[in-house]
């Protein structure tokens, strides 16, 4: 290929990947308010500039912060006046690179690769809007925060390359109390997973393993003849009578699932799985609940 066709076909490529940018950044948006709507607030006292509410004086609090204002409108009652507790946090997010979740059975399915983007966007909505910043995993870049946050995040996951040599998360420092949030179908060895993850729980991070699956990767609905090619090579698999293995390979599906979710359990981590035959707001609502709750979920 001549340097002129080299640079056309990375022409082209650069406006597929924009033409599909917008599109991609309304439906995070979309599915973002969806759940947004339907939270109930986590709202407490604490440090912060926001009212929240009144209540009255008990044994023991500052006299500081009594509203004497408030007091003074109802006899024989002293009133706390209280703030929203108000703490931006950082969240580092991960995006498998690998070509691996380019794959879908049907054609007119979501790629899992297009279903973690939307994920990972409408997270970083929703944690922009509670002030909170949101990062990459394995980019030496601040954390972004504010409204420009989640095209920020996207923008940097679509400049991405394809990398199959890096189909595990990253073993990365990020500072204490940060969360992690990883998404992939997680097909690698349980090995690498552990390390990677372990590295992270272990300077105080908590996170969430969120495995994205086609249906067809759970179910494995082949019969007869068929060729199965490897999305990260040139290698193909050929069985006359798939429907003979079908057992035996649900059996290794399942075992690996378990061990995902009991290394999740150890590292005191969450652990989500998701079919992009289902709603996106199913995974985020309990992706974003269980941020501020670390136990294992299935959607």
């Amino acid at each position: 290929m001549t340097l002129e066709k080299e640079a056309l076909a990375v022409r082209h490529g650069a406006e597929d990947a924009a033409a599909l940018f917008p599109a991609l950044l309304i439906e995070a948006e979309r599915i973002a308010q969806t759940v947004a709507s339907g939270l109930h607030g986590r709202r407490r006292a604490g440090p912060g500039e926001t009212f929240w509410q009144h209540r009255p004086y008990t044994f023991g609090d500052p006299v500081s912060a009594i509203d004497w204002r408030q007091s003074a409108r109802v006899a024989d009652r002293l009133y706390i006046r209280q703030n929203e507790w108000e703490a931006a946090a950082a969240v580092y997010l991960w995006r498998d690179p690998s070509q691996s979740l380019d794959y879908r059975s049907k054609k007119e399915a979501p790629t899992k690769r297009r279903r973690a983007e939307i994920l990972a966007t409408a997270l970083a909505i929703l944690l922009s809007q509670a002030g909170e910043r949101v990062g990459l995993l394995g980019q030496n870049r601040r954390p972004f925060q504010g409204r420009s946050a989640p095209s920020r995040i996207l923008e940097a996951l679509h400049a991405e390359q394809i990398d199959n040599s890096h189909s595990t998360p990253p073993v990365s420092q990020i500072p204490p109390g940060a969360r992690v949030v990883m998404f992939s179908d997680f097909f690698a060895p349980l090995n690498e997973i552990e390390f990677a993850a372990s590295t992270l729980a272990a300077s105080g991070a908590k996170g969430a393993l969120v495995q994205i699956c086609d249906p067809a990767e759970e179910d494995f609905p082949f019969r007869g003849r068929v060729e199965f090619r490897d999305m990260e090579s040139a290698d193909r698999l050929i069985f006359g009578e798939t429907g003979s293995v079908s057992a035996a390979y649900k059996v290794k599906f399942e075992a690996h699932r378990a061990s995902l979710a009991d290394l999740s359990r150890k590292l005191g981590w969450t652990f989500i799985t998701h079919r992009t035959d289902r709603p996106a707001q199913t995974a985020l609502l309990a992706l974003y609940t269980a941020l501020g709750d670390m136990r294992v979920w299935t959607k």
